[in-house]
Parts: structure tokens; sequence; C-alpha cells
């Protein structure tokens, strides 16, 4: 009997063993995995599209030098409808993280004639960003993630921080399907996911409310969906 129990008690010691080295292997990817997802991209070019017509661009260079890596973003697309321009945007940003920590974002934004802008920065010795922005200023918790689509982070996060205002906004992504998608000359094996918001009381036009199309082999966001006045659309053009 008690060699059978000590047999049983090895058993489940050796079992917590396992999984415990098996957390700590997930822990271990998770956290120093990521930015070195993209530390041999030069860039992602992506058009931005309205109800199938090309309106603009989203493009974003990376910079990589020892454990900083910088991710710079210019945006510009306008709306023209019977030779009306509805809507603009032009916007700059900067985005630069010190061992997978996001330290520093700036952007400057003119949408449709008013001007929106984001200086962030995170303070460790307490922890946290310190945002001041257009629409929000104040403290965040650091693991919120810029809303920007380079980064495959936002499929994980739940939260994410404008990269045009700086406001904060909960979110929930759940994982719809695997798929395949034709991107220009490629065939692509990808992750389809739904981004919403969480909180209910926003105003339908601050909702968030995509479809996102995510390939896990490059690590690339390769297209995104989204319904506002027509149907929109930021999809790869070209990365290297």
């Amino acid at each position: 009997m008690n060699f059978l129990y000590k047999i049983k008690s090895m058993k489940i010691k050796f079992s917590s063993i396992i999984f415990a080295l098996t957390i700590l292997i997930i822990i271990i990817s998770t956290t120093y995995s990521y930015t070195d997802h993209y530390k041999n991209f030069k860039k992602i070019e992506m058009n931005v599209y309205r109800n199938g017509e090309i309106i603009g661009f989203s493009n974003y260079e990376f910079i990589n030098n020892g454990n900083i890596l910088e991710v710079l973003n210019t945006t510009e697309f306008k709306v023209i409808v019977l030779g009306v321009k509805l809507f603009s945007i032009k916007s700059i940003s900067k985005e630069i993280y010190e061992n997978d920590q996001l330290i520093e974002f700036n952007s400057k934004t003119l949408q449709n004639k008013k001007n929106k802008f984001v200086s962030l920065n995170f303070d460790k010795e307490l922890d946290y960003f310190k945002i001041v922005g257009s629409s929000y200023e104040g403290a965040a918790n650091k693991n919120n993630v810029v809303g920007n689509w380079w980064n495959h982070k936002i499929l994980t996060a739940n939260s994410q921080i404008s990269p045009l205002s700086g406001s904060i906004k909960k979110q929930k992504v759940t994982f719809i399907s695997k798929e395949t998608i034709n991107i220009g000359d490629e065939s692509l094996e990808v992750e389809h996911f739904k981004l919403k918001s969480t909180d209910q009381n926003l105003k339908p036009d601050k909702k968030l409310d995509f479809d996102i199309w995510y390939n896990r082999e490059k690590n690339i966001i390769f297209k995104v969906e989204y319904n506002r006045l027509g149907k929109w659309e930021y999809i790869v053009k070209n990365y290297q």
C-alpha cells in the first residue's frame, strides 16, 4: 500500500512540475517574443478603401536599434462625393518601445481641419502612462495598446488608446474562424477576429467595431474592415 501511495504521489508531483513548466514557457514566450516579431521588419504599407475604392494609405516604418523599436506612421485619406470633400485625415505618429514596453508615443493629426494630438510617456517609477491628448489627459494602465494596425498585440489587449486623440476605450476580441484570403498575389491562411467596445454607453460613432484578419506565421494584420457611413477597409499592399 505504501509503495503504491508513493508511486501515485510521484505521478502527481511530476504532473505538477510539467504543468508549472508549461505555464512558465508560455509566460516567457509572451514576455520576450513580442517586439522580436518585428525586429526584421522595415515597413508595412496599407491601402485605405471606402466602398471598394482606394482613398488613401496608412504606412508604417520600423527602426530597430538593439532593445529599442521605433514605429513611424503616416496616414492620409479623404472622402470626396460629387466633388465635395466630406471627410479627410492627415496624421503622423511615432511609437518607441524599450524591452517590449511602450515608453513614448506622439501623434499630430488634422481631421476635417480640426487639430488632434497625443503625447504619451511611460513613467518608470510610477509604472503607468502619462497622457496629454486632445480628448484625454491623465494616467493610464501600462497594458493599454495604441490602436494602430501594425500591432497584433491589439488582439490580446483589454483596452486601447486612440492614436489620434489619446482617449481610452475598453474592448473585447473574439475569435471567429480560420480562413483563407487573397491579398495581391498571396493566398494566406488567417485568423478572423471581431474587436468591439465593451462600453455600451458610447455613442454609435465612438464604438469600436472591427473585423480583423491576422496571419500568425508572418505576424501581420493583413486586413481590417468596419462600417461607418460606408464600408471601410485597411488592406496590406506591401511589407518588408
